[in-house]
């Protein structure tokens, strides 16, 4: 056999006075010494050794089944007695049991529980563990984030999910220890509940822990941004002085990105309108007295550390062109690829990119959310639209729920209204004897919702993600992702469901409905052009007892766009106002039987005209041109909705 890249003997040492630590995990250790592991399922080796990295992810595809049966058990073995747990298994820890007697639940199920802990009540409601802070996730429920516990354990597992991303990374490109990443890494607000746990963002929690500050030194993990501008509360500064550290060492970068698509470009629109304020502070050797951080004041200047003429005529001559196209691979030209989230709904971002790019692979590495970190795509390199991700099996415990899918159904959706699968799949959404099978069971082909058993005190809960199976790394499945369920719209993090549309439609309706108009039909989608993008709302109105257009009133439509994002959920008006990650909404008016049109061009899709229904939201580019040629109006909110964080 081969040597073990693990300390294997002070592990074990750690492992035996564990008392948490089940038989089945004992006996996995033994078969595969490499999978030597501590407390919460982590193996422990040493995170600049790509060669043992890509062994562990070995291990971890090759025993699937043992591993989750470990964690499953090492988390029901410490949580047997919450107060969760033991209102179902009554103190026991059996397997069986819990899968036959704890339900599957949405976050409306959990949510009171949560909230007790956010006011103070005992962390042992759900986790045996401590609670030590809580996770808001960008997802919504009754207009406000929703609140994911995290515990202390839980930084060290996402710490040991960045360490994999390393020698997967290494395995495709070569050379990626010679540079730096120009990576544009943000925080976002946070708050103190009133048990004093600070809610916030995953990634505010990861960029402010100490596991982040204090990650293993190796070149991989070299950013051109100081911590120090990563952790600027300013966005604006952050963001000035990210870019004009990344482009001072514009020799050195071997890797670009942000978190999201959606970031990156924002940061590109951000270059376009400040690289001749940039130019000059390279010009000069001096950071804008704007910029009044007082840890960016103290960090920048030493990598500004004297004019550089050269330089800033360079990004000049670069930045002054008519035309941007290619413009990442001019700036920074050792540059070997882009890393942003390019699935899901970041995908609309795709061809955007790619202009920009100069050709450099768009990679995205992993699949996360705020409830717990899932997976690695271990083809980094392939095509956006191929990418897959291997669910890391000692990351939770995961069952599926299948989902039926129409393909002839899908293929007309995707032709007509450009929702791919979103309508063209029956979910079960039930709560009464809902069936899952267990992650090493899925079949190939087939689309499932994700469901997640975690270390942190979620149990059997529904994160919402529609995957589909494409192929399978040693015993482990790989997943593309599909959407969101009941997602209609998304420019950034916000998620705006097909119910919340509705609602801030009909709150907006009303201002016309009292001055004798009536809102006959709307539809949706997310303009992804503009940069930020936008919400742009097709509506068709009428006067009441007659077909024809009435006369528009450029306030009232306009205050009409400002009831919308008023009625919308916190993620997206914290997005519009804090971040300026999204643009002011707009209304545009059609004329009169523009939506039958839409439907006509349905049916000679291939839609049913019995089943035929105005989509809430579309994507097809033919969609949208039929309701564009016919737009006698456009309005945009005039305010940002308030927000404050809560």
């Amino acid at each position: 056999m081969r040597a073990c890249p693990i300390n294997c003997i002070a592990v074990k040492q750690q492992f035996r006075t564990c008392s948490r630590i089940t038989n089945d995990v004992n006996q996995m250790s033994r078969s595969y010494p490499c999978l030597s592991i501590l407390p919460g399922m982590l193996p422990n080796y040493d995170p600049n050794d790509n060669e043992a990295g890509m062994k562990i992810l070995e291990d971890l595809t090759e025993n699937v089944y043992q591993i989750q049966q470990g964690v499953l058990e090492e988390i029901i073995t410490r949580n047997a007695h919450t107060e969760y747990l033991k209102g179902f298994l009554n103190g026991q820890s059996d397997k069986d049991l819990f899968k036959k007697k704890v339900p599957v639940v949405n976050y409306e199920d959990i949510k009171p529980y949560i909230e007790r802990i956010a006011n103070g009540d005992s962390s042992n409601i759900i986790s045996a563990d401590p609670i030590t802070e809580l996770l808001t996730s960008s997802g919504t429920s009754g207009g406000q984030p929703k609140m994911m516990p995290s515990t202390a354990e839980d930084l060290h597992r996402k710490t040991f999910f960045y360490n994999l991303l390393v020698p997967v990374m290494n395995k495709y490109v070569d050379g990626l220890d010679d540079g730096k990443g120009m990576y544009l890494l943000f925080v976002k607000p946070e708050i103190k509940a009133p048990s004093g746990l600070m809610a916030r963002p995953v990634l505010t929690s990861y960029y402010k822990s100490s596991n982040f500050r204090n990650r293993p030194f190796n070149r991989f993990n070299v950013y051109t941004s100081p911590d120090e501008t990563i952790l600027c509360s300013d966005s604006k500064q952050s963001m000035y002085c990210q870019l004009l550290c990344g482009l001072v060492q514009r020799t050195e970068v071997l890797r670009v990105g942000a978190v999201f698509a959606s970031a990156f470009l924002r940061a590109i629109k951000f270059l376009e309108d400040y690289w001749k304020e940039l130019c000059s502070n390279i010009r000069t050797g001096h950071v804008s007295d704007w910029i009044t951080d007082p840890s960016c004041r103290k960090v920048v200047p030493l990598i500004l550390s004297k004019p550089n003429w050269e330089l800033a005529n360079l990004i000049e001559h670069e930045c002054s062109n008519k035309s941007w196209e290619g413009i990442i691979k001019k700036l920074w030209p050792r540059t070997k690829y882009i890393e942003v989230i390019v699935t899901g709904s970041m995908a609309q971002y795709i061809s955007t990119l790619e202009f920009y790019s100069g050709g450099l692979p768009l990679v995205s590495t992993m699949y996360a959310s705020s409830e717990c970190y899932f997976g690695i795509n271990f083809k980094p390199l392939s095509k956006p639209s191929d990418v897959s991700y291997t669910l890391v099996p000692n990351m939770a415990y995961f069952e599926l729920i299948p989902v039926k899918k129409d393909h002839e159904d899908a293929t007309q959706d995707v032709q007509c209204n450009g929702i791919c699968e979103e309508n063209c799949m029956e979910e079960e959404t039930g709560k009464e004897d809902i069936e899952t099978v267990d992650l090493v069971d899925v079949k190939l082909g087939h689309y499932y919702e994700l469901v997640v058993t975690t270390f942190t005190g979620l149990y059997r809960y529904r994160v919402g993600d529609i995957l589909m199976v494409t192929g399978f790394h040693n015993n482990a499945p790989q997943f593309r992702f599909v959407h969101r369920r009941n997602v209609v719209l998304s420019i950034d993090t916000d998620k705006t469901n097909e119910e919340d549309l509705l609602k801030a439609v009909t709150k907006a309706k009303l201002l016309l409905e009292s001055l004798g108009f009536l809102l006959i039909e709307y539809t949706s989608y997310a303009d992804t052009f503009s940069i930020p993008g936008h919400y742009v709302l097709f509506w068709e109105l009428t006067n009441k007892g007659r077909n024809d257009l009435p006369e528009l009133d450029s306030k009232i439509m306009e205050q009409c766009c400002s009831t919308v994002e008023e009625s919308l959920d916190s993620v997206y008006r914290r997005c519009r106002r804090k971040d300026n990650s999204i643009g002011p909404l707009e209304i545009r008016v059609v004329k009169h039987g523009t939506f039958n049109a839409l439907m006509d061009f349905c049916i000679s899709q291939g839609s049913s005209v019995n089943q035929y229904k105005t989509p809430r939201c579309i994507k097809s580019a033919e969609a949208i041109n039929i309701l564009d040629s016919r737009v006698v109006g456009r309005f945009f909110s005039q305010n940002a909705p308030c927000w404050e964080p809560v």
